[in-house]
């Protein structure tokens, strides 16, 4: 019981700040500026589900996804780092001034969860560097949890631990940005975008080290 509960701990201390839900609010809010409040909610919820998902899949079967079709880790973290910058470079270009209404409408009439899986929850949410620390951990389980229910269970909760982390800070980031107001939410998200961009650029140079890293042990 006492390892169950280390192994609990120690998922939601490696993915909690990998995922930084904290920081990625700044982003989440920009890109449902033309949400409702209760729309935006929802949103959150849908999210949180999603990345629960793909954390907990990735945590249980991973490896043999990734076995199977004969991919490697830093081939994730190569192809994830350009979804990311591609991402924080569009922020980072975004214009300041809209057609809101035309926009909100666009919005009711494309759904509010159009953005949900793509690209609120991956690669914004649970991006490469949070798929690849899902896998190190259940790789990496202990040999008397493994693929048990304990093992799978503490699994569950950990994951779960971090979803509730993702679905609060979304779900109250409007909060955030009544407090800081417009002029202090445009300086957040321009450094949220920059950051994104630099983490994106981080986590290509992971994958590209690695797989460059490779290629002398190829060659022999």
């Amino acid at each position: 019981m006492l390892e169950a509960a280390k192994t609990t701990i120690l998922i939601v201390s490696a993915l909690f700040p990998i995922v930084n839900p904290l920081g990625g609010s700044p982003v989440f809010l920009a890109l449902t500026r033309d949400y409702s409040s209760t729309a935006r909610w929802l949103l959150s919820q849908r999210i949180a589900l999603n990345s629960f998902l793909l954390l907990i899949g990735w945590y249980l079967v991973g490896t043999h996804i990734l076995a199977f079709f004969g991919i490697s880790l830093p081939v994730v973290q190569v192809g994830g780092g350009l979804i990311v910058i591609s991402t924080g470079w569009a922020l980072l270009k975004e214009k300041e001034e809209d057609d809101r209404d035309t926009a909100r409408r666009e919005v009711e009439a494309q759904g509010i969860f159009r953005k949900a899986f793509y690209p609120l929850t991956l690669p914004l949410t649970v991006g490469p560097g949070s798929i690849s620390v899902a896998i190190t951990l259940g790789a990496n389980t202990p040999p008397h949890l493994g693929s048990t229910f304990v093992g799978i269970l503490v699994a569950v909760i950990g994951s779960a631990l971090v979803a509730l982390s993702i679905f609060l800070c979304y779900g109250f980031a409007e909060r955030l940005a009544m407090l800081l107001g417009p002029t202090g939410m445009s300086v957040i998200l321009r450094l949220s975008s920059f950051l994104l961009v630099c983490i994106g650029v981080q986590i290509l140079w992971n994958g590209a080290s690695a797989l460059l890293g490779s290629l002398p042990a190829v060659a022999r």
